[in-house]
């Protein structure tokens, strides 16, 4: 297999050079040059014929923001990675170009107190993202479970569907923001998202899709409530889970080990979703790499739950969705822009009673201000 033609694209000559030296060492990669800001890039692009470029956000003469509009409209399938700062700035410039139509991120290591540290994480953050990016499977830790025959018809405990858990990664940014603002105001059960983010991240993600859409949508928080019509996304570098307290649900935060090299992981929700509600839990499974929440997708599943995947023409990366399906766990794949429809569909018919007029929190639900 030809090696993954990669162009750096980095303001900094240090960056370029640890970014080069460190990709150059694997076999499956090959670094065709440098640039050292976007109009650099565009000219470089035509005459190198990358699959992909790492590109800096903020560079001179023009940034990796405008360097990206163009990319998109004069290579439209060409992949890019945006190298971003872990700060708020960072942030929210990250999710404007996932906007844009980046395909993924990764931060800059600061304050690791060693090159060395900082290099191993551009190797295990960066080439795994551009290996799944490019069609390289990573190859899995887990042992995936044997699919299901076939004959074997899983019987639901009890058809109520009490709460929605999703879960995805690489895409998902993008894959949330379509999804969570079709979900209808009057939506009757609650919703917890596990998105592969770190700090920062996580909040501004909830604050944009929020501001977009019919239901509240929020940074999870330690003890918060449960309660209908209302989306909860893990805060970036924390477990999140529900716990059952009181007869009533709440969040719980915690920093234990990782699962799947991942902190959040969807593993640890859908888990605790299960313990919280036995069977009656709908979990979704998008766009994303490697296969956290397959294995929560089998305790779901054993427990009488329903889990749907994103479909693979839809999915930026088909890793996480596509494991669940290759165990034969999923109870049916969805393209991206019916993923909505799908999930307030089967809520809605799975006899769950209507949404209170004041929910939890003591507010009352009105339909969004035209």
């Amino acid at each position: 297999m030809a090696p993954i033609r990669i162009l750096v694209v980095d303001d900094s000559a240090v960056i370029r050079k640890v970014l080069s030296d460190t990709l150059a060492e694997d076999r499956a990669l090959e670094v065709l040059g440098t640039a050292s800001d976007g109009r650099l890039a565009l000219d470089k692009i035509p005459l190198l014929k990358p699959d992909l470029i790492t590109l800096d956000v903020e560079m001179p003469v023009m940034d990796g923001l405008e360097t990206l509009a163009l990319v998109r409209k004069l290579y439209p399938k060409l992949k890019v990675i945006m190298f971003s700062a872990l700060t708020e700035r960072g942030a929210a410039a990250t999710l404007d170009a996932l906007a844009l139509g980046a395909s993924d991120y990764v931060t800059k290591p600061s304050q690791t107190g060693s090159p060395a540290v900082a290099i191993e994480r551009i190797r295990i953050e960066l080439i795994p993202k551009i290996k799944a990016l490019c069609g390289i499977a990573p190859p899995e830790v887990l042992r995936l479970p044997q699919p299901r025959s076939p004959s074997k018809v899983r019987e639901r405990s009890n058809g109520r569907i009490d709460i929605v858990a999703i879960g995805t990664s690489t895409g998902g940014p993008n894959a949330l923001a379509e999804v969570l603002p079709k979900i209808p105001y009057d939506f009757p059960v609650p919703i917890v998202v596990v998105q592969h983010m770190p700090p920062i991240f996580t909040r501004l993600l909830a604050e944009r899709i929020s501001f977009r859409s019919a239901i509240r949508v929020a940074e999870g928080s330690a003890d918060a409530l449960l309660s209908p019509g209302c989306a909860w996304i893990a805060p970036g570098d924390f477990h999140m889970k529900v716990a059952q307290r009181g007869g009533k649900r709440h969040l719980h935060l915690d920093q234990g080990p990782r699962e799947n090299s991942c902190r959040p992981a969807v593993d640890v929700l859908f888990r605790s979703v299960v313990t919280a509600y036995g069977a009656n839990v709908l979990a979704v499974v998008m766009t994303g790499m490697g296969s956290d929440g397959l294995l929560g997708a089998q305790e779901i599943c054993d427990a009488g739950g329903e889990v749907i995947i994103q479909d693979e023409a839809s999915a930026v990366v088909w890793g996480m969705p596509g494991a669940v399906r290759t165990s034969g766990l999923d109870d049916g794949a969805y393209p991206l822009d019916r993923l909505a429809a799908e999930i307030t569909r089967r809520v809605r018919q799975s006899g769950v009673p209507g949404i209170p007029v004041e929910v939890a929190s003591g507010a009352i639900l009105e339909p969004p201000a035209k």
